[in-house]
């Protein structure tokens, strides 16, 4: 229902109601600008394209919040959104209002944390804060997303360069005897953190020489830490076990008998990442006169063997647990040997034969 009536003081009220029943009103000075509002929000309502303005005064933190709250994340995963949120977003847009914000508001948010963080982790805070106000226009509480058009630092992606067998030595060498053996499964295997912390003695099969990769060590803030499957379904895999690692293993389970974690800390309990990398991981990577290296460095490291004796981009995917031989190659095609030679010399092959033929059958 829709109506125009002409007040005393010459304006005019235009009203209607939504689908909710709720009325809502404006005036114009004429009585064609009435009209014209009024057929605007009919064919908003038919097309279903209809914002209650009401419907965006939940500040930015509460709806972002409640979004939080009903999305179906690994745990790992709501932590780190969570984080993101709380950290970057809240303390600037936190208390703005959804409908207030505008376009310039969030590039102004970019700009300041480009000063701040790297360029992929605005680009992770920005698709957070992106996938926030796209199910606010969903929800039918703001017209349009004002992240929509934001311009992002460039991500510039460097090379890997792995690290020399000579640096994995003195890696291993400074670390703790405790952790040698988890450097040396590391280096040698590929795993992930989190896969190295959750191997538990029962996924180690000395006979056959593998151990089996389907869990890993989640911890995560104001929770004990816990098993849960590895990152992807891809990531479940047997992994061949070199002699050195086994050899590595062996001795650190005769030295530390478990028969369940297979590292863990003095105290016996698991390692939580944080709490290793101050303690433990960075102290090591100082002593042995390095810089820069993460424990994801033992992971391009074991990648750069495997790419060195030969392997093919199918099995370096599959020893990895990656989801794509895409997602290798993105990472690792500069590692693989230069085809140019092969090139050339499949190309003379042909053109260079087809010419002495044409030479000696078919002279000028």
């Amino acid at each position: 229902m829709a109506s125009i009536a002409r007040r005393p003081d010459g304006t005019h009220r235009a009203r209607f109601r939504d689908a909710a029943g709720r009325e809502h009103a404006r005036h114009f000075k004429r009585k064609v600008d009435a009209q014209r509002w009024l057929d605007e929000m009919t064919a908003a309502m038919v097309t279903g394209q209809y914002v209650d303005p009401a419907a965006g005064r939940l500040t930015v933190r509460e709806y972002a919040e409640q979004w939080r709250a009903a999305q179906v994340h690994r745990p790992t995963t709501a932590a780190h959104v969570e984080t993101m949120l709380r950290r970057h977003v809240y303390p600037t847009l936190g208390q703005k209002r959804l409908a207030s914000v505008l376009p310039s508001d969030i590039q102004g948010l970019v700009k300041r944390l480009s000063a701040d963080l790297a360029p992929a982790t605005v680009g992770v805070v920005h698709r957070i804060l992106a996938a926030v106000f796209k199910a606010a226009v969903r929800d039918r509480r703001i017209v349009a997303s004002p992240c929509e058009g934001t311009r992002l630092p460039k991500v510039h992606r460097g090379r890997i360069e792995p690290l020399s067998w000579e640096a994995v030595q003195a890696l291993t060498d400074a670390m703790p005897d405790r952790y040698q053996a988890l450097t040396t499964l590391a280096a040698g295997t590929g795993l992930r953190q989190g896969e190295v912390f959750g191997l538990t003695v029962d996924r180690i099969d000395f006979l056959r020489r593998q151990l089996t990769v389907d869990r890993q060590l989640v911890t995560i803030p104001d929770r004990a830490p816990y098993l849960a499957p590895p990152k992807t379904q891809a990531s479940v895999r047997l992994v061949p076990l070199p002699q050195v690692v086994l050899d590595a293993l062996a001795a650190h389970l005769a030295e530390w008998p478990t028969d369940g974690l297979v590292f863990n800390t003095e105290l016996g309990a698991p390692i939580r990442r944080t709490a290793f990398s101050a303690r433990v991981w960075r102290p090591a990577v100082r002593r042995a006169g390095l810089s820069g290296v993460t424990f994801h460095s033992l992971r391009h490291f074991y990648a750069s063997l495997l790419i060195r004796h030969g392997e093919s981009v199918k099995t370096v995917q599959a020893r990895l647990g990656h989801a794509s031989a895409a997602e290798t190659l993105d990472t690792y095609s500069h590692l693989w040997p230069d085809s140019d030679d092969r090139t050339r010399a499949a190309v003379d092959s042909v053109m260079r034969g087809s010419a002495d033929y044409v030479r000696t059958e078919h002279p000028l």
